[in-house]
């Protein structure tokens, strides 16, 4: 620990170790302001001392409250795996050579894709620590640490005549469910939200609100309702619970309450999985329907403007990832897949009752 003058620059700076790092400051007109300051950086590290379970469930309820469920759970799940191997540590504890260890034993053990989505979380964890609104942490670990080369493959899109399959396997309820997913192109958490005040049968749009957007905010878009999802809407808006303002919605047993309710879905994945094996075909989830209806638009020379906005996009790139090959453009759009959709329908119906 020490205070010196700069010989070469005539400034006074600092330089001293606490818990194994280094500190260092310059650029001081006087001892005395070198000595003060670097009482002042002491005092800072010893107060952000913080508990490596403190940082994460601050980080958390952060999510919880500005970002997307997805999110939020994706999160939950790789906490989980933190926790348990840093329980015990102080932030600043952790070092880089950690992280490195833990993200080369989660590439070994998965794939180097999960351990670039743990690096960009914990990064993203550490640097919320670090943001200058709270200072609780004076460094990142996983600063400088490289992702891992990764084997980028097409994403699987559905055929027409395979998304319709599975769609005629399910239950009533569950083909509402797929047929607004693919007619809106909607995000699933999207569609889990969407209540029948969002259900405008006289300018015939469905809207829907999505996090996905920068400072989190529930922001809206309008959506064109065609023909096919009139009738299921209307048809549902018929045999509604007028206590429950959702479209779609369950009822489960509350762990937290001990009793029966009701109310949105959280998460669906596991029924995709059920009806494409019931389909014989390959499994897809409801993602693949945003992404099969982007590419059907694009290959109806739809411009890349309208399917951006019938699907959520702030970014033009995020879209052209979609694409594998309200206005009136959009109104345009849409119905491009209830063409898709109708032709394919009847093709698989007919083969289902034995006509062709």
């Amino acid at each position: 620990m020490s205070v010196y003058l700069d010989s070469r620059r005539k400034t006074w700076r600092y330089d001293f170790q606490q818990n194994g790092n280094r500190y260092q400051g310059s650029g001081y007109a006087t001892r005395k302001e070198a000595v003060s300051a670097m009482a002042a950086h002491k005092k800072r590290i010893t107060m952000t001392r913080m508990g490596f379970l403190t940082l994460l469930n601050n980080r958390l309820d952060y999510i919880k409250a500005y970002h997307s469920d997805r999110h939020y759970t994706d999160n939950v799940y790789m906490s989980r795996r933190w926790a348990r191997r840093w329980k015990d540590f102080d932030c600043e504890d952790i070092t880089t050579a950690d992280i490195e260890t833990y993200l080369i034993e989660r590439k070994a053990a998965s794939s180097p894709e999960t351990a670039n989505k743990d690096l960009r979380c914990l990064r993203a964890l550490f640097n919320f620590g670090c943001h200058p609104k709270r200072r609780w942490l004076a460094a990142n670990p996983c600063d400088g640490i490289d992702f891992f080369p990764e084997s980028r493959r097409a994403k699987y899109i559905p055929s027409r005549e395979d998304v319709i399959k599975v769609i005629l396997a399910a239950d009533p309820d569950t083909q509402d469910y797929l047929w607004t997913i693919a007619l809106t192109l909607g995000r699933m958490s999207e569609i889990n939200r969407l209540s029948w005040p969002d259900v405008d049968f006289q300018s015939e749009t469905i809207t829907l609100y999505s996090r996905k957007k920068s400072g989190g905010h529930n922001l809206p878009r309008r959506v064109v309702m065609l023909p096919r999802l009139i009738e299921i809407m209307k048809a549902r808006y018929v045999k509604r619970d007028k206590e429950q303002p959702l479209v779609f919605w369950h009822k489960y047993f509350s762990r937290k309450s001990g009793r029966w309710e009701s109310g949105r879905y959280t998460d669906r994945k596991r029924i995709m999985t059920g009806l494409c094996k019931k389909a014989g075909v390959k499994y897809f989830r409801f993602h693949a329907l945003r992404h099969f209806g982007a590419t059907m638009m694009e290959q109806s020379n739809v411009s890349i403007k309208s399917i951006q906005s019938i699907l959520g996009h702030e970014n033009r790139r995020t879209t052209e990832i979609y694409l594998h090959s309200l206005t009136g453009s959009e109104k345009s759009a849409m119905g491009v897949l209830d063409s898709v959709y109708g032709e394919s329908t009847q093709e698989n119906k007919d083969k289902i009752s034995g006509n062709k």
